[in-house]
C-alpha cells in the first residue's frame, strides 16, 4: 500500500518521479493571475490564525462545509476562529476524492511541516501548531511568498483603484514584483441601471474628471488605461459568462450610454451591444500597449439570490455555465485580427465540454509572430483538480502545442493557495512520464526535462516579456539561477 501524499504523490512511474525531482519541483513560480489583495502584501501582514489565513475569503472551503450541513454561523457567521476551524477540521475526512483533500494536505505539509491528517480529533493540535508558527516573523504574508520560491504576483484590478500598495512595494524595492491587472468588468456593467451610474461615478472622482458623454465615458477609461500601464501593469483580464460580440454603430453606443445615464433600464439587445462594443474597444487600447488579454468564460455567477441579498458576490453560489462559446468567440476574435489589434490573449473555460472548442479556436488565430501568441490557459475553478488538469493538458497537446503553454497559477485569494502549482505540475510530470514508460514517447530526459521546466516556468515568463524583472532578483542573499 502507497503511503499518502508522499514525495512521489501523483508521481506513479519512476520517469515521472524523476521528471518531478530533477526538474519540475526546483522551478521558481509566476502567478501571473491570482485575488491576492496587494494591501496585505505591503503591509507584510500576518494572520492572526490559520482561520484567518486558510478560511477567510475560501470559498472552495465554504461550499464544502454547507454541504456537510454546517450552519452559516461557522462559515461566514459571528462564531470564533476556533469554532470555524473546528467545523472545517470536522469537513475535511468527508471531502475524499475532493481535491480540497489533498490541497489541505499539502498546505499543511508546505507551509507548516504538519503530516498529521487533519480531523475532529487533530483539530486542535494542529490549530495551535500553525497558530504559534504564523506569530512568527517567517510566516509573513510576503515570507510565505518566499517559502514558494514566488517570483512575480499578478493581482487582479478594478480600473478605478488608485494602486497604492503596488506603488508602496515598487518604492520599497520589495524583491518579490506585485503588478496589477486591468479587470473592467464593472465598466461593461450595463444590466443594472444604479449599479452602473454609481460605477460611473467612482471613475470620475479616479480620473479626475467629468463624464457627461459616451466619448467622456471613453477618455475615463483610457487615462486608468494608460495609468494602470505607468504603474506596471501589462495584463488584462475580464470574467465573463460569454463573450459578447454583437454588431453596432458608433451612434448606437453612445445613445445607449445616454439612456443609461438618464436612469432608464436598457434592453437585452442594448447590453449586448454597449458590452460588445467595450470589448472591442478595451481589446483595441491593449494591442497598442502590447499587453496580454485575458477571459474567464463561462461561470454562472450569484446564483442563489437570497444568499447574494445577504453575504453579497463571491461568497459561494456560482457554478458552471452553459452558454455556447464558439461563435460569438471567433466573430469576436476575428474582428480583432482583421483589425491587426489582436494582442496575445489567454481563453480559460469553466465548462469542460468546451475543452475541445478553446484548443482549437486558439490555433486559428496563431499566426507565426510568437510561440503561443494565442493560449489556452489552464483548467480554471471547478476544473483546477486533478481529472479537470489531466484533461486540460491531453486536449491541449491533441490539438495544439502543449510544449507552448504557459502553465499554471492560483486564481486564489490565499496566500496558502501556493501547492497548487506543485499539484500540476506532479500531474504533468505523471502524463510525460507514463508515456515515456509506455513507449510512447522517445526516452529522451534532457528534452522532455527542458519541456517541463518550460511549462512551469519559462514560457510564462517569456510570454509576458518578465525577464527583466525576475532574472537579477536577489532572494535571500542568493541570485536566482535558471534550472
Amino acid at each position: 500500500m502507497k503511503p499518502f501524499l508522499d514525495e512521489n504523490f501523483l508521481l506513479n512511474n519512476k520517469t515521472a518521479q524523476q521528471f518531478y525531482h530533477q526538474y519540475a519541483a526546483p522551478m521558481p513560480i509566476i502567478d501571473y493571475h491570482c485575488h491576492l489583495p496587494p494591501q496585505q502584501i505591503a503591509a507584510d501582514m500576518q494572520f492572526g490564525n490559520i482561520t484567518q489565513a486558510w478560511l477567510y475569503g475560501d470559498h472552495y472551503k465554504w461550499r464544502a462545509m454547507r454541504t456537510n450541513g454546517v450552519d452559516e454561523r461557522y462559515i461566514t457567521g459571528n462564531a470564533s476562529d476556533w469554532e470555524k476551524f473546528e467545523k472545517w477540521a470536522e469537513t475535511v475526512p468527508y471531502t475524499l476524492r475532493n481535491p480540497l483533500y489533498h490541497w489541505t494536505h499539502l498546505e499543511l505539509q508546505r507551509y507548516f511541516d504538519v503530516y498529521e491528517l487533519l480531523n475532529a480529533e487533530s483539530a486542535k493540535r494542529i490549530y495551535e501548531e500553525c497558530n504559534e508558527k504564523l506569530r512568527t516573523p517567517q510566516y509573513s504574508v510576503r515570507n510565505l511568498l518566499r517559502k514558494m520560491n514566488v517570483k512575480l504576483v499578478c493581482t487582479t484590478d478594478d480600473p478605478v483603484d488608485d494602486l497604492a500598495f503596488h506603488q508602496q512595494l515598487r518604492k520599497e524595492g520589495f524583491e518579490i514584483p506585485v503588478l496589477p491587472a486591468f479587470r473592467p468588468d464593472a465598466a461593461m456593467n450595463v444590466a443594472d441601471v444604479t449599479t452602473f451610474n454609481n460605477y460611473v461615478a467612482k471613475l470620475e472622482k479616479s480620473a479626475n474628471t467629468s463624464i457627461h458623454n459616451y466619448n467622456g465615458y471613453l477618455e475615463a477609461l483610457k487615462k486608468r488605461h494608460d495609468y494602470f500601464a505607468e504603474n506596471g501593469c501589462s495584463v488584462s483580464d475580464h470574467g465573463l459568462e460569454k463573450i459578447d460580440a454583437e454588431d453596432y454603430t458608433e451612434n448606437e453606443i453612445k445613445s445607449i450610454f445616454d439612456k443609461i445615464r438618464s436612469g432608464r433600464q436598457l434592453d437585452e439587445k442594448e447590453v449586448l451591444k454597449f458590452r460588445s462594443a467595450m470589448l472591442i474597444t478595451f481589446a483595441g487600447w491593449d494591442h497598442e500597449k502590447g499587453w496580454v488579454q485575458q477571459y474567464h468564460l463561462g461561470a454562472i455567477r450569484n446564483n442563489n439570490s437570497r444568499m447574494m441579498q445577504q453575504l453579497g458576490a463571491d461568497t459561494g453560489w456560482d457554478s458552471i455555465g452553459d452558454s455556447p462559446q464558439a461563435r460569438s468567440l471567433a466573430k469576436f476574435l476575428n474582428t480583432l485580427d482583421k483589425g491587426d489589434k489582436l494582442t496575445k490573449t489567454i481563453l480559460y473555460n469553466l465548462n469542460p465540454a468546451d475543452n475541445e472548442v478553446m484548443a482549437t479556436m486558439t490555433g486559428n488565430f496563431n499566426d507565426g509572430t510568437i510561440p503561443g501568441k494565442i493560449q489556452w490557459g489552464s483548467a480554471w475553478w471547478f476544473l483546477d483538480q486533478k481529472e479537470g488538469m489531466t484533461r486540460q493538458l491531453n486536449a491541449l497537446s491533441n490539438m495544439g502545442l502543449l510544449s507552448r503553454f504557459v502553465g499554471m497559477l492560483t486564481d486564489s485569494r490565499s496566500f496558502l493557495s501556493f501547492p497548487r502549482h506543485e499539484y500540476f505540475r506532479r500531474l504533468l510530470c505523471n502524463i510525460f512520464g507514463e508515456e515515456i514508460e509506455s513507449g510512447e514517447l522517445p526516452d529522451d530526459m534532457e528534452w522532455t526535462g527542458k519541456i517541463i521546466q518550460d511549462i512551469c516556468f519559462n514560457n510564462a515568463k517569456q510570454y509576458f516579456n518578465w525577464d527583466s524583472m525576475i532574472e537579477d532578483k536577489v532572494l535571500n542573499g542568493e541570485t536566482l539561477q535558471e534550472v
